[in-house]
């Protein structure tokens, strides 16, 4: 539809009756790491089923070995429309400790902070308000024009918090109903309070761990020090290789696939206003470390690094005791970007560790894990279209970042189901997720909605 006020003006009637739905589905505990809430999750999945039918969607929960899934399906108002899934999860965190609360958390309420109103208690912002932003735009454009501007899936899943045990079996499994021509993931956040943004990157990552061995034991560090091979002394030195004096790291290949990132792009991010000493100085810090001539933001967001993230071996008790280690370990990640291979990285890590160990010594490793980064191609048609709409409905420009975790669902979709996902949310960072006193703020759940119908109607 080409005027979308009446659809717009319903979201604000309507909000009083959404943010009621939303303290009911806040006031189900549905703590998915913990098995005594196990029945909790199963209400707060059918409590969203039940919502989803009753705006006319086929709706029904889907039992996994583990907590059950939501899947819901609706035809938009005319046959050429695009297919979208959106993704959600019902599960919140445990709530420990409970003394830090200021509520009960599981009874949300309006309050006042800093001259704004919020809503207060566990997934107000992660992620059941955020998934009900959406829920609720369809429910607006419903009662409107009696048809969605889209055709939409929807999946709520009910272990996001817990590992999402049971995440990709079901991706697997239902592959030819969940397809869609791309997914829209609402577990991000703003760039500010007046500013939303839309994630069109996410670092992959590549987890090892290595073990140097060297004598058959530990040794008198006096009677055999300059002569033993010493594994601490050789770990440390690979490690040390890895980078060169300008930051970049020496594997050969590992920039295979890593693009530079366009200069529009780049003079984007340099007027949010994140330097060095504001991002750096949050933590004590002034000087980055990575690949000099970068900013902060490139440097987090688009450049992959190499990070050492723990490393132990011989005595490290209280006092002092002379020895040298029979082996030494360390831990050690890789945050990729673009098209870098995480098989390839981690065979080029290996090959570089044997390279450095001595004939008569030895080394083992132990991978934790591999995905490949996510780029949506910053000229994309529905990055673009999605951009415009929030900058109409936001006092200021939707901006374009990218997001130096990685959020695993994407890749799973990408796996499993060969789609691309627009990541648009409308969290703050200061609606302390996962803590004591969560919140969201009633502006970000309101014009949440309105964004919402403003993407559907742009795509």
């Amino acid at each position: 539809m080409t005027d979308l006020n009446p659809v717009l003006r319903r979201a604000d009637t309507n909000l009083d009756n959404s943010l009621q739905r939303l303290f009911e589905l806040v006031r189900i505990p549905s703590i998915s790491t913990d098995p005594a809430y196990k029945a909790d999750c199963r209400r707060a999945a059918e409590w969203l089923v039940t919502t989803l039918t009753e705006l006319g969607f086929t709706a029904s929960v889907r039992d996994t070995p583990g907590h059950p899934m939501v899947v819901a399906h609706h035809d938009a108002g005319r046959a050429d429309a695009p297919h979208v899934l959106f993704y959600g999860h019902y599960d919140v965190q445990p709530v420990d400790p409970l003394e830090l609360w200021e509520n009960d958390p599981f009874a949300p309420a309006i309050k006042e902070l800093d001259g704004r109103k919020i809503i207060t208690g566990r997934g107000t912002s992660d992620d059941k308000g955020q998934l009900l932003t959406f829920v609720e735009a369809c429910r607006a454009y419903k009662e409107t024009v009696g048809s969605l501007p889209v055709k939409i899936t929807i999946l709520f899943e009910g272990e996001e918090e817990s590992g999402s045990p049971s995440l990709k079996p079901f991706l697997e499994a239902n592959a030819e109903e969940l397809k869609a021509e791309f997914a829209l993931v609402c577990d991000t956040g703003m760039w500010d309070a007046d500013t939303p943004a839309i994630a069109a990157t996410l670092r992959g990552l590549v987890g090892e761990e290595v073990t140097v061995h060297a004598a058959d034991r530990d040794l008198h560090s006096g009677l055999f020090g300059g002569a033993a091979a010493n594994p601490i002394h050789i770990l440390t030195t690979a490690l040390a290789g890895l980078r060169d004096e300008t930051g970049r790291i020496t594997l050969p290949g590992f920039y295979d696939g890593v693009e530079e990132t366009p200069e529009n792009i780049k003079a984007s991010w340099g007027t949010l206003g994140r330097d060095a000493k504001s991002f750096l100085g949050e933590v004590g810090l002034s000087e980055p470390s990575g690949e000099k001539g970068r900013s902060v933001l490139e440097l987090t967001w688009a450049r992959p690094t190499c990070e050492v993230n723990g490393i132990w071996g011989g005595y490290t008790g209280e006092g002092f005791k002379t020895v040298i280690a029979a082996k030494a370990s360390a831990k050690i990640s890789f945050r990729l970007v673009g098209e870098q291979d995480p098989d390839k990285i981690r065979e080029s890590f290996r090959a570089y560790i044997r390279s450095q160990i001595p004939a008569d010594c030895s080394v083992e490793f132990h991978e934790h894990g591999a995905s490949p980064a996510i780029q949506l191609s910053y000229d994309s048609p529905v990055l673009t279209k999605a951009k415009a709409a929030l900058s109409d409905e936001w006092p200021k420009p939707a901006v374009i970042v990218g997001m130096g975790g990685s959020i695993p669902i994407v890749g799973d979709f990408q796996t499993y189901l060969g789609m691309d996902s627009l990541l648009v949310g409308f969290g703050l960072i200061d609606d302390r997720i996962h803590s004591p006193n969560e919140k969201y703020d009633l502006n970000s759940f309101h014009k949440g909605i309105r964004s919402w119908v403003r993407i559907l109607a742009a795509l």
